[in-house]
């Protein structure tokens, strides 16, 4: 039997559950139908699900349709949970994403395809809500090739899985190669069109209504026909993917096995053993003696496991692309702080991108958050789950810090019978792209253990900027030099070499106008009455945000209903409460869509950097200067003659490194 992953992904309200529900009815796996509105869904089980009406957490669900097994998992649908959503995508064969028909494709279902395409997950496309008035087929279909992909093919065009020629011939036309082999037999193989999908080139797409199982069967069906079941290895590997507890506080581990088997009792990794295999179907389980590649199963009770964990021949999963942007601090309210900051401790666990902070100078908790249903979310988990009734206190933009010039940064570190110095390159790198760490360093000059322990140590921790004492982000750092010791050289002087020198760089970035301070910025869609145009696009200029050209926009101007869209972009800082204001003046038929869409400049730097106050020389942490020795003692040496006194050549010169930038 084939066997595949598959997760349902979609923008919020667009039937994300109701379909998966669906497919559960149709396929045998549930006898009644439960619907989402009535809090009787079978995959939205948490009682914060019921009575949200949405998808808060990931689940699990298994059935089968003739000879394919699925292991269904669903995913949240709000924005605000992003990050859960996207913890799932590595691990998947396959992706069902789910568009309605009467919205079409939206904000939040433009970033779930560019996380589709990132995590490079094959994806079928179901239109839900076709038997609203009003809906069309071809112009749905016309938008997710305008705004997708061309390769969005409608595939249920017939009774059977067969496609009509018209369709074989759409398809050839995505992959130049097959369209000449097409025009030259005349045909195409089922197989060609089932590699096309897995290679990304077509999308097979889907109408109907899952609150009425229309078009469900056709779903199921081309699932089966064109799906393929993935390839492992031998050799055991697994991916972490989830975080979660039990009714009875249990700590589970959620991973899907990549290669090989696993067994209980097995050893994944140090002392931990996997005293238990649980395969999930909604709330339920069964335990298992062993699990093989391809399955999804939850581990009780081990310690140190995080989602994207790579056990065994897995490697890790790529560094998130959706980070929160909200900064709050967690006002207790009475309650012990340490009891507080245990609680969050165990949601961080689950969910790493929390980021939870504390301050034992301010005796402060601080919690990173997408937005504003996440923060109501938790306020009401520490209600129901541990009894704690914290308050929040106002919200803060989360800052980075990125470069816009090359340096060469350099650290030295030689107190009394010790001895390091490194050299690293800092270069900008495109936006999105996070920390770069590589080596051009000769072997002869630091040798292979050394770079390792470098390349470690860059990786050990999160490094702040220079300006505002931000993350660090879109930097590519170069191990390029260097010096060792074989006497006094001993474990950890590199490691504080090497981030004195990365500081170091930054500094001597910031005399010169290197450095820049970044803030997330929103991707929005604005419907407003055409009479308030005017007042809206003073609105976004006044937030300094940009509009989209709007001859380029498929959004376009409804004049049917006497609403107009605007689509562009605006900083987080701005717009963050724009929401009410609209509400306000368009008294309740204007809608605001946001959409994180990364980082770019600050638009207030100055304001922003001077009202941080921040001195990166006082930050003893992460200091940026240097500590040379003279006549058996030590000394400190300020960053910015550190250049002067360094003990290896710099490796470029200010024109090379201009050359760079």
């Amino acid at each position: 039997m084939k066997h595949i992953v598959a997760g349902i992904i979609a923008h919020v309200d667009a039937g994300k559950t109701t379909l998966s529900e669906a497919l559960l009815y149709r396929s045998g796996e549930l006898r009644k139908l439960g619907r989402v509105d009535n809090g009787d869904a079978f995959l939205d089980s948490d009682d914060l699900e019921k009575q949200r009406g949405i998808t808060i957490f990931s689940h699990e669900a298994r059935f089968q349709y003739n000879d394919l097994q699925v292991d269904l998992l669903d995913t949240p649908g709000h924005v605000d949970f992003a990050s859960q959503t996207e913890q799932v995508l590595s691990v998947l064969d396959y992706a069902v994403l789910v568009v309605s028909a009467t919205d079409g494709v939206q904000g939040y279902t433009r970033t779930l395809w560019r996380l589709l395409a990132r995590y490079h997950v094959p994806t079928f496309i179901f239109v839900n809500k076709m038997d609203v008035t009003g809906t069309e087929r071809d112009q749905v279909l016309a938008q997710l090739q305008a705004e997708l992909s061309a390769g969005c093919i409608a595939f249920d065009t017939g009774d059977d899985a067969a496609l009509p020629a018209d369709v074989y011939e759409d398809v050839a036309m995505q992959n130049d190669t097959v369209l000449e082999t097409y025009l030259n037999a005349g045909n195409l193989t089922d197989d060609t069109v089932r590699q096309m999908i897995q290679r990304r080139e077509v999308f097979p797409c889907f109408f109907g209504a899952a609150l009425k199982v229309d078009g469900v069967d056709s779903l199921l069906a081309g699932l089966a026909q064109w799906t393929t079941e993935p390839q492992f290895e031998t050799n055991f590997g697994a991916q972490v993917f989830k975080i979660s507890h039990d009714e009875k506080d249990v700590r589970l581990t959620w991973l899907r096995v990549t290669g090989g088997s696993l067994h209980v009792k097995d050893t994944l990794f140090g002392e931990q053993k996997a005293n238990q295999l649980r395969i999930y179907n909604g709330t339920k389980f069964t335990s298992v003696q062993a699990v093989t590649a391809g399955q999804v199963c939850a581990i009780p009770n081990l310690t140190d496991t995080h989602p994207g964990m790579g056990l065994g021949e897995a490697t890790a999963a790529e560094t998130p692309m959706m980070q929160p942007v909200l900064n709050y601090s967690v006002d207790p309210k009475g309650y012990d702080i340490q009891t507080c900051l245990k609680v969050f401790r165990e949601l961080e666990d689950e969910d790493p991108q929390l980021h939870v902070s504390w301050s034992e100078h301010l005796q402060e908790i601080r919690v990173q958050i997408m937005g504003e249903v996440q923060l109501e979310i938790l306020e009401q988990i520490l209600h129901d789950r541990f009894n704690l009734d914290v308050g929040f206190g106002e919200g803060s933009i989360l800052y980075r810090e990125t470069i816009t010039k090359a340096v060469e940064g350099v650290g030295h570190f030689e107190p009394l019978r010790h001895y390091s110095e490194v050299h690293l390159l800092l270069r900008p790198a495109p936006q999105g792209s996070g920390l770069i760490f590589d080596a051009d360093c000769p072997l002869e000059v630091l040798g292979k253990n050394i770079q390792h322990q470098i390349l470690t140590s860059l990786a050990a921790k999160e490094h702040l900027g220079v300006l505002t004492g931000a993350p660090i982000t879109d930097m590519h750092i170069t191990l390029v030099t260097g010096r060792s010791s074989t006497v006094h050289t001993v474990g950890g002087d590199f490691r504080e070499a090497t981030w004195r020198a990365l500081r170091q760089g930054l500094m001597m970035l910031r005399d010169s106008g290197g450095d820049q301070l970044l803030e997330p910025w929103y991707r929005f869609r604005l419907e407003v009455g055409q009479d308030q145009i005017g007042r809206a696009m003073t609105d976004i200029t006044r937030m300094t945000g940009t509009l989209d050209d709007p001859e380029t926009t498929s959004e376009g101007t409804n004049n049917n209903s006497g609403m107009t869209t605007l689509t562009g972009i605006a900083p987080v800082s701005e717009m963050q409460n724009y929401a009410q204001e609209v509400n306000a003046y368009t008294h309740g038929q204007g809608q605001l869509e946001c959409v994180i869409d990364g980082y770019r400049p600050c638009h207030n730097a100055d304001a922003v950097i001077a009202a941080q106050d921040y001195d990166p020389v006082s930050d003893l942490d992460n200091t940026p200067g240097s500590v040379f020795c003279a006549h058996g003692a030590g000394y400190p040496v300020q960053w910015d003659d550190v250049p002067a006194t360094a003990h290896v050549d710099y490796r470029y010169t200010a024109d090379e490194l201009a050359e760079m930038t």
